[in-house]
């Protein structure tokens, strides 16, 4: 078995703007339908409307996370869960449209989430 002790991985620190962005990005994500979760590092984003994979995923989900991206200057991003950038923390807008569009929400009037 291979511990923190053996990798020598040390949890990355807290931004201390992430919780706020993210509570921006829940906010906004409100406004397609979907549900979500702020915890201290992390927002859960479940779209109620959409089936999710298997009996241990009933709802299309994801986890979003907000932390520095090096290769950018050290900006806060925001990421999915599989460790993909969505979009600049100061994005709020572009951001929620990209995770509404990756979780199949309704995006636009039409109600058909197309």
């Amino acid at each position: 078995m291979t511990t923190a002790q053996d990798t020598d991985a040390q949890p990355e620190p807290e931004h201390p703007d992430a919780y706020a962005r993210l509570g921006a990005l829940m906010s906004r994500l409100h406004a397609y339908g979907l549900e979500t979760v702020l915890q201290r590092r992390k927002l859960i984003v479940v779209n109620p409307e959409a089936s999710g994979c298997c009996d241990d995923v009933p709802r299309l989900a994801d986890t979003v996370t907000c932390r520095p991206r090096r290769d950018d200057g050290g900006r806060l991003w925001f990421w999915t869960s599989w460790g993909e950038p969505i979009a600049e923390a100061n994005h709020i807008v572009d951001a929620a449209l990209t995770v509404a569009t990756t979780l199949r929400a309704v995006t636009s009037g039409s109600g058909t989430g197309e």
